[in-house]
């Protein structure tokens, strides 16, 4: 039986489509060990409200005071009352949301006991509370648990060799930068993840947006949420 693995960045509440990537693999790897940028994903992302679309941004330490770039893991928050501040945001947009009530206990104690000094842990203790809700049982592990010896791909190539993977599954924006040859050395098969053809759902405040968070569709949706998702139901191979 094959493997599948992924391994992107990670993200502050992403948004359906990192979800669904975690769903179709088997392991799942949190690759922190690359440079913090500013004004990415890994700090913010988006919420819908009445007046349109809103950043929710974690203030974080910017590479640019350092010498040395900084690592994302390596980055700090510097604002211990972010999390007040986002739960304030998301529960004045979202206590009309059909399911906000159900949620509201979950997500208001993730947000207020959430007392992290690094931003990737932030991050992780958010994407593995998200899969409980989601029933996604896949296999989280970070970067620094492995040999990240080797160029931009060598390292992917290192991290599915120590994970015994048969197949690796990337978004399409890595087609910029991944040697799909060393891949094919390793005799690991490249796939390209589609996140094209989403349904839509029932989402407060139209127009329809699909790159918000992934809590906009748990409050909208609750336990139907997994119906507007591409690759639940299927189990990995």
């Amino acid at each position: 039986m094959g493997k599948k693995v992924a391994i992107l960045q990670s993200n502050y509440i992403p948004w359906k489509g990192y979800f669904d990537l975690i769903k179709l693999v088997d392991e799942f790897v949190i690759y922190d060990d690359v440079q913090y940028t500013k004004n990415d994903w890994r700090n913010r992302n988006k919420i819908k409200t009445p007046k349109g679309l809103k950043w929710l941004t974690i203030p974080a330490e910017t590479s640019g005071r350092l010498t040395n770039a900084r690592l994302v893991r390596e980055t700090r928050i510097v604002d211990k009352n972010w999390n007040k501040k986002h739960w304030n945001t998301i529960r004045f947009n979202y206590s009309k949301a059909k399911y906000f009530s159900e949620y509201r206990n979950f997500f208001e104690d993730l947000y207020l006991n959430c007392g992290y000094e690094y931003l990737t842990e932030i991050n992780h203790s958010f994407l593995i509370a998200i899969n409980s809700i989601l029933s996604i049982k896949t296999n989280i592990t970070r970067s620094e648990e492995y040999d990240l010896s080797g160029g931009q791909t060598g390292r992917l190539v290192n991290i599915c060799k120590s994970l015994g993977a048969t197949e690796y599954i990337t978004g399409p924006a890595a087609g910029k930068y991944i040697n799909e040859e060393l891949f094919g050395q390793e005799n690991i098969k490249l796939s390209w993840m589609d996140y094209s053809g989403y349904p839509e759902y029932n989402q407060l405040y139209p127009p329809f947006e699909h790159s918000v968070s992934i809590i906009d569709l748990i409050f909208n949706e609750g336990l139907n949420s997994a119906k507007y998702m591409k690759n639940f139901g299927k189990e990995s191979e």
